[in-house]
């Protein structure tokens, strides 16, 4: 396997975490998936800097974001596969 360019934890996750700096929209990116030792490949369609997610399916507006097979919020967008995700299109639920 080639260095990824994202990490997976669980293989329910909704996103993964970048791992690598420079990411540009277009390019093909390679993710491990930790649980069962996968690759998957999505097609960045924004620059996601380094410790940022990127969406791994379509996210509808107002679905859970799962992050290590843990919910870290709610989408408040929807979110295409290879979407950045982060503050401007993901919030808590806390408040």
């Amino acid at each position: 396997m080639q260095k990824p360019d994202f990490l997976v934890h669980d293989s329910t996750d909704s996103v993964g975490v970048i791992v690598v700096e420079g990411l540009e929209a277009g390019q093909t990116l390679v993710g491990w998936v930790m649980d069962t030792d996968a690759t998957i490949e999505v097609l960045a369609l924004d620059a996601i800097p380094l410790g940022h997610k990127v969406a791994l399916n379509d996210i509808k507006d107002g679905d859970t974001i799962l992050k290590y097979d843990n919910d870290i919020g709610k989408a408040i967008a929807d979110i295409a596969k290879g979407g950045h995700v982060h503050v401007q299109n993901v919030k808590t639920k806390r408040w």
